[in-house]
């Protein structure tokens, strides 16, 4: 348990002695809870990153952009689909052999979608209601079922990806707790870890760190970027070393159409002996704005919309495409040596400044302050902040329409909101059936902007497996949620016990078993 004078001497080092002003007129219960919260705050680390970031070092230099070496960039658009299979039989291989796991960056609440609650939890209002998180977590289950298939005889170890949930620390109770009624999703329980997102103080413009009350500092999450010290801290580095696992895919928790563990961009990275790799998607029109990934001054990195000069972001290579295209959405691959090694380099990354309007208790006077303008700064780390330290960078770019649709705006605002998530993941179940053959049509009783079709991930991850609906034609609404809903329709007669065992099977599995 920290003492009053080990901590007062660790804040008088640091020059951060106010934080102990009001320390007497606590109760006996403030005390301890201000204490144990001053002890585990590295604050030498706290002041190093607000200088480095309030210093010359971390103002951009003159920036020299390139875009992507040809050599670590390719395409699923146009890419033959030789190539494709074998990238996805390397990722398949990689699952089946137990060296892939998955991060999840869930820190965020749904504040701007009108909800309270972690927004992993949110239902962008599929037929079946089913949240991000069980989308996420029924993508793990059906990945786990395909790669059995590229499992080696000899290895007679059950087919796991562990799923790392990085919460921030308003989410994390409510996030295991959803987990939990939900049983996992059907994944097992010691195979969903949770971690939080680390924190930092906020500070006044001059260094010194607020109170925001008489007994708790200001705090805030230290950005995606913080994911990294997270891993290191939280004991997940040590866990992925201890399961064996060589390759890693990080993303976020906002994108409905997200493929968790896509083993095409592991199969991909991996074939590229890459340290790092980055899946993007074509930047449509110049003026789009969005970061993009490119060289900054001969090193990887991403830059904002705003930093590309109009020359610059209308340059077009030869067949006609932007040559500043490759827009980022936050969907990473890792190899575990590579996120052991950011340690190394923790102390050269750059924090971003945030400057805010930061309510706090003043000094000596103990007045509780709700600043009308901004008063003092917040930093943080961006996830792609490690790029420019990576030597080995793959670039993997694919169709927006499959791949991506971030869930940030209020619903009724058009643009990145729980409508547009929607029509899009159905979108791609109606792709899904004609890619296989089958043809849907919308029935009458369907009031749906699109085809009320969906077909769950435990069914299909991305579109195989649905071979039974060739020149079969499937009318809306339904949901297939399962192999007898996936005969049904295609017209095939399943009898009476099937649909039993069906659902028999359905509801062990999603208590784990």
């Amino acid at each position: 348990m920290a003492t009053f004078e080990s901590v007062k001497a660790k804040l008088e080092a640091n020059d951060q002695g106010h934080l102990l002003t009001f320390y007497d007129s606590l109760s006996d219960d403030d005390k301890v809870k201000l204490l144990n919260q001053l002890d585990n705050l590295d604050v030498e680390r706290a002041n190093r990153i607000f200088k480095k970031a309030n210093s010359g070092s971390a103002v951009p230099e003159a920036s020299q952009l390139e875009p992507l070496p040809k050599d670590c960039f390719k395409s699923t658009i146009g890419q033959s689909e030789e190539q494709i299979k074998e990238w996805r039989e390397i990722g398949l291989k990689a699952i089946a052999e137990g060296t892939v796991a998955v991060i999840l960056m869930a820190g965020g609440q749904g504040t701007r979608l009108g909800s309270s609650a972690p927004k992993g939890c949110y239902d962008i209002n599929l037929p079946s209601k089913k949240s991000l998180f069980q989308l996420q977590g029924e993508r793990i289950r059906r990945l786990q079922v395909i790669a059995e298939q590229y499992r080696a005889p000899e290895n007679t170890n059950e087919v796991i990806i562990p799923w790392y949930v990085m919460t921030s620390g308003p989410t994390r109770p409510a996030t295991e707790a959803f987990f939990a009624k939900h049983r996992y999703f059907g994944l097992k329980k010691e195979n969903v870890i949770f971690f939080e997102q680390g924190t930092l103080p906020a500070f006044t413009n001059e260094g010194k760190i607020f109170l925001e009350s008489k007994s708790s500092v200001s705090v805030a999450p230290d950005g995606n970027g913080g994911i990294y010290a997270a891993l290191r801290k939280e004991g997940v580095l040590d866990d992925l070393t201890k399961r064996g696992i060589k390759h890693i895919h990080a993303y976020c928790v906002d994108n409905c159409l997200c493929r968790v563990a896509d083993p095409i961009f592991l199969g991909y990275s991996i074939a590229s002996k890459a340290d790092c790799g980055v899946k993007v998607i074509p930047k449509t029109q110049p003026e789009e704005p969005v970061g993009v990934v490119c060289l900054r001054n001969k090193k990887f990195n991403v830059v904002e919309y705003s930093e590309i000069d109009k020359a610059l972001s209308e340059q077009r290579d030869e067949d006609g495409k932007l040559s500043f295209r490759a827009a980022n959405i936050a969907n990473h691959y890792y190899t575990t040596e590579f996120l052991k090694s950011v340690e190394s380099f923790e102390s050269e990354l750059d924090y971003h400044i945030a400057k805010k309007k930061i309510k706090h208790v003043t000094i000596p006077e103990g007045e509780f302050v709700a600043p009308t303008s901004s008063n003092g700064m917040k930093m943080e780390l961006f996830v792609f902040d490690v790029f420019p330290f990576v030597k080995n960078m793959a670039v993997l770019e694919v169709d927006r329409k499959d791949e991506f649709s971030p869930l940030k705006n209020a619903p009724g605002t058009g643009v990145d909101c729980p409508e547009t998530s929607r029509a899009d993941i159905l979108k791609q179940y109606v792709r899904f059936v004609e890619a296989a053959g089958g043809k849907v049509v919308k029935g009458e009783t369907d009031t749906s902007d699109v085809p009320s079709l969906e077909i769950s991930p435990l069914v299909t991850y991305a579109g195989e497996g649905l071979e039974e609906l060739k020149d079969k034609t499937i009318t809306t609404p339904l949901i297939i949620n399962n192999d007898i809903d996936l005969k049904r329709a295609a017209g095939i007669d399943v009898g009476i016990i099937a649909p039993i065992v069906s659902k028999l099977r359905d509801l062990f599995a999603n208590f784990g078993f």
